[in-house]
C-alpha cells in the first residue's frame, strides 16, 4: 500500500488537455467531417497556450488521424472521423511484434463473426434481408473472376458482421478483417483458378447462400454453428500454404 501511495501522479501536459478537448469535439460531431479548425491565434486564444503547445496538441490528434495538418501559408487542420482502419493498422504491429500466428487471428475471427452470425438472425429486418441477398447475388456472377469473387465473399462476411448491429463487435472484426483480407489476396494470387480454389469458392458461396436463409428464418442457432463451420472449412483452407504461418510473415 505505501509503495502505492508514493507513486508519483503523473500530471497530463498542456498539449494532452489540450488535445483532449479537441478531440472529445470531434467524437461528439460538434466538429463535422472536413471542417476546418478555427485558426491558430483564435484557438491559443480559447485554450491560454502558446503556439508551440497548440501545434504539439495538433501532432497528437494527427497521429491518431483525426485531423489532417496542411502546412503553408494557405494550411490549417482539418477534421477527419475516427475510423477503425487506425485501429486495425496499429493492432497488426502489436500482433507482428508479439509474433502472433495466422491461425490466432483466423481463431479470432470465429469467435466474433460466428455469434454475429446467430445475433443477425434474432434482429434482422427485411432490409437487412435484401442486402444479404443482394450481396450473394451480386457474388454469382463473379465465380469465374477469382479476384472480384474473393473481394465480394470478403464484403459479405464484413456485412454480416455490419448487420448484427453491435459496434463494439465490428471494430473488432475490422481490425481482425484488415489481417485476413490481406491474406486472402496473398492465397488468390497462389492459387486462383486451380480445381482447389474453384470447389472452395463454390461451398463457400453455397454457406453464404444457407446462411441467409437461416437468418431469413430467425434460425439464430443455426445460423452461428453454420457459420462456425463455414470459417474453419476457409481457415483449414487458406492456412494449408505453409509459405506464411505468422503475421508477419504476412505484413512485415
Amino acid at each position: 500500500m505505501d509503495a502505492v501511495a508514493n507513486t508519483p501522479v503523473r500530471v497530463p501536459k498542456m498539449a494532452e488537455l489540450v488535445a483532449a478537448q479537441l478531440r472529445r469535439k470531434i467524437v461528439r460531431g460538434e466538429l463535422a467531417e472536413g471542417e476546418a479548425l478555427p485558426a491558430e491565434t483564435a484557438l491559443m486564444a480559447e485554450f491560454a497556450v502558446s503556439r508551440p503547445t497548440l501545434r504539439e496538441a495538433f501532432r497528437v490528434l494527427e497521429s491518431e488521424s483525426l485531423i489532417s495538418v496542411r502546412r503553408g501559408a494557405r494550411g490549417g487542420a482539418r477534421v477527419q472521423i475516427p475510423e477503425g482502419t487506425v485501429a486495425a493498422r496499429y493492432a497488426g504491429v502489436v500482433l507482428e511484434y508479439r509474433g502472433t500466428t495466422l491461425k490466432d487471428v483466423y481463431d479470432a475471427r470465429t469467435v466474433i463473426e460466428a455469434p454475429c452470425a446467430g445475433l443477425l438472425a434474432q434482429r434482422r429486418t427485411d432490409r437487412d434481408l435484401e442486402r444479404l441477398r443482394a450481396s450473394v447475388a451480386g457474388a454469382e456472377g463473379l465465380m469465374d473472376d477469382p479476384s472480384a469473387f474473393i473481394r465480394a465473399h470478403m464484403e459479405f462476411h464484413a456485412l454480416v458482421v455490419e448487420l448484427a448491429g453491435n459496434q463494439t463487435l465490428s471494430v473488432l472484426n475490422g481490425m481482425v478483417r484488415n489481417i485476413i483480407d490481406q491474406a486472402n489476396w496473398s492465397h488468390v494470387d497462389l492459387d486462383a483458378g486451380s480445381p482447389e480454389n474453384i470447389r472452395a469458392n463454390r461451398r463457400g458461396f453455397r454457406a453464404h447462400g444457407a446462411l441467409v436463409d437461416l437468418i431469413a428464418g430467425r434460425r439464430a442457432e443455426a445460423a452461428e454453428e453454420l457459420w462456425r463451420v463455414h470459417l474453419q472449412e476457409a481457415e483449414d483452407y487458406l492456412l494449408r500454404s505453409r509459405s506464411m504461418t505468422t503475421v508477419l510473415d504476412l505484413l512485415g
